[in-house]
């Protein structure tokens, strides 16, 4: 399949629609939900192949835990909450990918929002967000989708209103 993205690149690979409804379809399947290992404290996944050479994970959140502002290197994605309950938080603004480490945010751009299990969305490539568990007691359980294939993740740190790149990860780091 192939479209357009805006500015007239050509895109190929699934569209955002096929990206959260597999998601959607993959957090439903409770055997697999099941399958999941769970550990007290740290989070734990399982690699799945996606829809036309996707790469998709099973996440699995203990109780307070989170991943960081990260991007996702320029992929698309779509994530799905299969179990529990998480809140995402993101920049309702397009960053630039290169050339700064420290940016100070303005007013009004951030969004929050909680996904319970059978919720989730979609985003573009230059999405800038947290995912955490804020439960204290309950584990949650995610479907992550992304096309292409995570070529890199940038983390970030923030104190207020400023936002500073910290590190970029490799896929060889978290596989």
């Amino acid at each position: 399949m192939s479209a357009a993205e805006p500015g007239g690149l050509a895109r190929t690979g699934p569209t955002l629609a096929e990206l959260l409804d597999f998601a959607r379809r993959t957090a439903s399947d409770s055997a697999l939900v099941a399958a999941l290992p769970l550990h007290p404290e740290d989070r734990t996944w399982i690699r799945l192949a996606g829809p036309g050479g996707s790469e998709a994970w099973l996440i699995g959140w203990p109780p307070g835990s989170g991943t960081g502002w990260h991007d996702h290197g320029g992929s698309r994605g779509a994530f799905v909450t299969a179990d529990g309950e998480l809140t995402e938080q993101s920049l309702a603004a397009q960053l630039p990918t290169e050339g700064w480490r420290t940016l100070e945010l303005a007013d009004g751009i951030d969004r929050e929002r909680r996904l319970g299990a059978g919720q989730g969305r979609g985003f573009g490539p230059h999405h800038v967000h947290q995912v955490l568990n804020r439960s204290a007691e309950a584990h949650a359980v995610s479907v992550h989708v992304y096309h292409p294939p995570l070529p890199l993740i940038r983390r970030y740190s923030r104190t207020g209103p400023v936002l500073r790149l910290e590190t970029v990860e490799q896929p060889e780091e978290w596989t």
